[in-house]
């Protein structure tokens, strides 16, 4: 019993020796000491850590990434998207196009002219392709940057509608993806392939779609191209970002694919075409995109 009260006592006495006046074997001076020590300890790493940060940020530019010396060449998207890349549907029947029509209609929406009406936001940049359109430097004391212009009656058969699904000629509606500062050049005409060289115009970035397949080539038909040209005009760039630029318009193609063999899956590659513009097979939307069409006869 003896030795069940000293141990319990020795544990007391640990946690607070009445004679020596200590908490858990220090004296509150001892406590305070330590309190205060780590206190300026870690207000010194905090200082550190906040004082490194903002000399990072001092760096770095609002309007631009400090470093593109890695950043790939712009990626081409479409509208409609859909699951794996597949645009499937039949003729006569709505529901099986529906959805592609709202997302063509989501896309063109902010192309509708009363919303480029602002002169201080917009301008026009002609309706035929020209050389780059500079703002100044991305750094200078310039302020917000106008945007081109974009008439989407320009998109011809595929400015409006049904975008010719529901007789069998789907439009697709396409895009550069924004890099910005980025100044997409025009190819030479000996990198163009055969088949695209009589569209192809200076000052434009061309656009072509072929069968993914050689073999498929006649069940593709003839293909229209829709736009300022078939492909994006240079006016349109640079981009200078959200900032500088929150109302701009990316130039579009659309793309009408007029006599695809009904009741067949169709393969198509869509590539544009620049001394600046590159593949890869890691990312197959880096400068081209493959979709599969099927229409069904109704």
């Amino acid at each position: 019993m003896s030795a069940n009260k000293n141990g319990d006592g020795g544990w007391t006495s640990f946690i607070w020796n009445s004679e020596k006046r200590e908490f858990l074997g220090r004296t509150g001076c001892s406590w305070l000491k330590i309190f205060i020590f780590y206190v300026i300890f870690y207000g010194c790493l905090a200082g550190i850590f906040i004082g490194t940060i903002q000399a990072m940020l001092l760096t770095l530019s609002n309007y631009k990434p400090k470093y593109q010396d890695r950043v790939a060449p712009p990626g081409l998207s479409h509208s409609p998207q859909s699951e794996k890349t597949e645009i499937s549907f039949t003729i006569g029947d709505a529901s099986t196009y529906d959805q592609y029509v709202r997302h063509i209609n989501q896309l063109l929406s902010a192309y509708e002219k009363e919303l480029q009406a602002n002169n201080s936001q917009f301008e026009d940049c002609g309706d035929q392709p020209s050389t780059y359109k500079p703002r100044g430097e991305l750094e200078s004391d310039y302020g917000m940057r106008k945007a081109c212009r974009f008439n989407k009656n320009l998109l011809g058969d595929c400015k409006e509608g049904k975008y010719g699904f529901d007789d069998g000629t789907p439009c697709i509606i396409v895009k550069l993806n924004r890099i910005v500062n980025f100044m997409p050049r025009p190819p030479t005409n000996d990198s163009l392939p055969e088949a695209a060289r009589p569209n192809f115009q200076g000052n434009l970035i061309p656009i072509h779609c072929t069968s993914k397949r050689e073999e498929e080539a006649e069940n593709l038909g003839p293909v229209e191209y829709y736009g300022m040209g078939a492909g994006f005009p240079l006016q349109y760039y640079p981009y200078y970002g959200k900032l500088l630029q929150p109302q701009y318009l990316q130039p579009l193609v659309a793309i009408k694919f007029k006599n695809i063999t009904k009741n067949f899956e169709m393969r198509v590659e869509c590539k544009v075409f620049g001394e600046n513009i590159y593949y890869s097979e890691k990312d197959r939307s880096q400068g081209r995109f493959d979709i599969k069409f099927t229409i069904k006869s109704s």
